[in-house]
């Protein structure tokens, strides 16, 4: 049984992520927020461009209430 102390360990020094981690990280989020934009402009297209997109307005609400992460 190893033995607790009362005081908290020294903090860890922070650890630099490697730059693939990094940059798949920003992309990511770039991906996701651009989704979300995207969502954002099919909540706002008329009913006759939906018609010309093979879309109906259920499919659209369908797709605007999905989270930003989903596909």
């Amino acid at each position: 049984m190893t033995a607790r102390t009362a005081f908290p360990s020294a903090p860890q020094p922070s650890r630099q992520s490697f730059p693939f981690v990094t940059w798949l990280r920003s992309r990511l989020k770039a991906r996701w927020y651009d989704r979300h934009l995207q969502r954002l402009d099919l909540a706002e297209v008329d009913d006759h461009l939906l018609r010309d997109l093979g879309l109906t307005r259920q499919d659209v609400r369908h797709e605007c209430a999905k989270s930003f992460w989903q596909t």
